[in-house]
């Protein structure tokens, strides 16, 4: 059999001549004779002799030959296509040469129709196959992270909000690391079964802002899942759409945050890295866990509707004081450290948090709102969200958020804490495809939290080396940290490096 290339091209040297006028059109034969490869024996000769010499409408290759056992080629059929429909229009057809083309039309019309029939079906079969055609894969995607970072503080210490001493002394400067690997598998083409691993260096830690205020969202998100070199689980979850306009998506270790308030200008590891800048810091207490997220846009529309729930120990492991917000840090310091009457656990126990939000987003601009409601560690919690974003230009947006939240029987009493924060974002600016922005933001102003009210800057400039390799240097400034006026004013600033693969 001949191979793909033989049948559907000729050889490279016959492809120029054949790409404008066809060398075997230029070999005009009279005798079939004159062909070296085509001898009296073979089968085929009489027609060849007959299309030769009666009609004159096949040709040789320059060398003399036929090849009448190799693959007839498009460009091959089209000249001699060509050289048929001229020879027939220059004569004109006998009676005879007419009711021969009827005749073997008449014979010959069952055996045409079932071609036709089974053309048509291949046709058929051949586009469901193309519209169809998927098989099961996993693609593998990562991103690393590698950071330097130094900061230090104004003042002689820095206290947390419940007052124990956090530090006397400088921070050190320090390297941070972070490595996310995505296996992400699909089934059907629509669907997708995530699994995402994560490893890095530890945690709030290692990190000035993340150290000197573990509380109220000053450290590098991308810090914030990191534990001394562990690889980790981070996701886990299937996403599929049981009805058109609508995605469900279900698994064992799944976080909210990844599918409400989410923000273009704020919310991307090409942008700030502020951790309270990235979301409502009142609004996700208890962000990870076992849980389901229903998804509806109706016809494709401006308007998404979007349920969520998540249960923080379905398993019932987690130790009674693990954290409320502002529960990072080590239990002396954290702003919760053992809060109401301790976590019971389980799929529907305490904690969990369910969330609801209805987005609007006709074109430049997005609103988002969001109620939100659960318990964690004992304290109920009620909170209400917004989140806007508008495109001033194809290069200028500016965004904002907005939280104010009901938290009962925390260590602090019943808390009414309200959060906000906004900034501007600019794209390609001083080169194509950079990105800078600033932004300020107020996490937790609640006069039961400390005798001031913290107040977080962040500025950045995110500038792409090729097409897998961004580098951004960014400066966070926190007043008021822990909501303790009498602590200074911590100036922390990072490299960014992100590789994504």
């Amino acid at each position: 059999m001949s191979s793909a290339t033989e049948i559907f091209s000729p050889p490279l040297g016959e492809l120029e001549n054949l790409s404008g006028n066809p060398s075997f059109a230029n070999r005009p034969l009279t005798s079939v004779d004159q062909l070296t490869d085509v001898q009296a024996s073979s089968w085929a000769f009489q027609s060849l002799q007959s299309l030769i010499e009666d009609y004159g409408v096949v040709t040789g290759y320059p060398n003399d030959t036929f090849r009448g056992a190799r693959a007839l080629s498009r460009f091959e059929f089209a000249s001699v296509l060509n050289t048929a429909i001229q020879e027939l229009s220059q004569r004109q057809l006998s009676r005879s040469d007419l009711d021969t083309l009827q005749t073997l039309q008449t014979e010959f019309a069952s055996e045409l129709s079932a071609v036709q029939g089974r053309v048509k079906t291949l046709e058929a079969k051949t586009a469901d196959i193309d519209a169809h055609q998927f098989s099961t894969a996993t693609k593998f995607v990562g991103q690393v992270i590698f950071a330097a970072n130094a900061g230090g503080f104004t003042g002689d210490r820095i206290i947390a909000p419940s007052g124990v001493l956090i530090s006397e002394n400088q921070p050190r400067p320090t390297f941070i690391q972070r490595t996310a690997l995505f296996l992400n598998t699909s089934f059907n083409g629509t669907d997708q079964l995530q699994v995402r691993l994560i490893t890095g260096s530890d945690g709030t830690t290692d990190n000035a802002t993340g150290l000197l205020e573990p509380n109220l969202g000053s450290n590098l998100d991308y810090t914030t899942q990191g534990r001394d070199d562990l690889i980790s689980l981070a996701r886990l979850y299937y996403s599929f759409s049981p009805l058109q306009d609508l995605q469900l998506t279900i698994g064992p270790q799944l976080v909210i945050s990844d599918y409400a308030d989410t923000n273009s200008y704020a919310n991307t590891p090409l942008d700030f890295s502020t951790q309270a800048f990235i979301n409502n810091f009142v609004l996700f207490p208890r962000p990870a866990g076992a849980g389901a997220v229903l998804e509806w846009n109706p016809n494709q529309g401006p308007f998404h509707l979007r349920a969520m729930y998540v249960a923080g120990d379905a398993a019932g492991l987690l130790p009674e004081n693990d954290g409320l917000i502002g529960g990072g840090g080590p239990d002396d310091i954290a702003l919760f450290p053992v809060a109401g009457l301790g976590a019971a656990g389980g799929l529907f126990g305490d904690p969990n948090q369910g969330l609801v939000e209805l987005e609007y987003s006709p074109g430049s601009f997005a609103m988002r709102l969001q109620y939100s409601r659960g318990k964690v560690i004992g304290s109920e919690f009620d909170v209400l969200g917004l989140n806007a974003e508008v495109a001033v230009s194809d290069r200028i947006g500016l965004f904002g958020r907005y939280g104010y939240g009901a938290y009962d029987n925390t260590t602090l009493g019943d808390l009414r804490p309200n959060y906000w924060m906004a900034g501007v974002s600019v794209k390609d600016l001083f080169m194509p495809d950079a990105l800078a922005g600033i932004a300020a933001g107020q996490p937790l102003i609640e006069r039961a939290v400390g005798d001031g009210t913290q107040t977080n800057f962040e500025v950045f400039y995110n500038v792409p080396v090729s097409d897998n390799i961004r580098v951004t240097p960014l400066l966070q400034v926190v007043t008021n940290p822990g909501n303790q006026a009498t602590n200074g004013i911590i100036f922390s600033s990072t490299v960014r490096v992100i590789f994504s693969f």
